[in-house]
């Protein structure tokens, strides 16, 4: 696999998804990785996406989220930046999927969904960003 960052900028609108995809598909053709794993990654972070831009914002002005995947041999770190409100998604209660339709909660099916896809997940807090740093390995397939 090749050793090499890769980073974009999005617009803080539901339209970029569609740069978010075309991006992914410029890094999966440079990188070599699976189609399936590929899958996987874009629908973390279109979910995440989706999630800064419709929670993360108190204002209709535009914002900058930044993007920046790392291959390594055992896997791809990905992070994502945002100067919106303050959100840590490790801290964020894991719905209680086995209940009914009728008692389920509204939110959280997201999260719950990018926990089972990747590895490992951190958040920080710096100079008025949001930091979220993901690790997904290769090897170890996910449930």
């Amino acid at each position: 696999m090749v050793q090499k960052k890769y980073s974009f900028e999005l617009k803080s609108n539901l339209s970029e998804l569609d740069n978010l995809c075309r991006h992914l598909e410029t890094f999966g053709q440079k990188t070599g990785l699976s189609k399936k794993f590929l899958f996987e990654i874009n629908l973390v972070l279109d979910e995440l996406f989706t999630n800064i831009i419709s929670y993360g914002f108190d204002d209709d002005l535009e914002h900058v989220i930044k993007v920046t995947m790392t291959p390594e041999n055992d896997g791809l770190c990905l992070c994502i930046e945002d100067d919106g409100k303050p959100f840590n998604p490790v801290e964020f209660e894991t719905p209680d999927v086995a209940c009914s339709i009728e008692e389920c909660k509204v939110g959280g099916l997201g999260i719950h969904i990018i926990r089972k896809l990747i590895d490992d997940i951190c958040y920080e807090r710096c100079k008025d960003k949001n930091i979220i740093k993901l690790k997904k390995d290769l090897a170890k397939p996910k449930r």
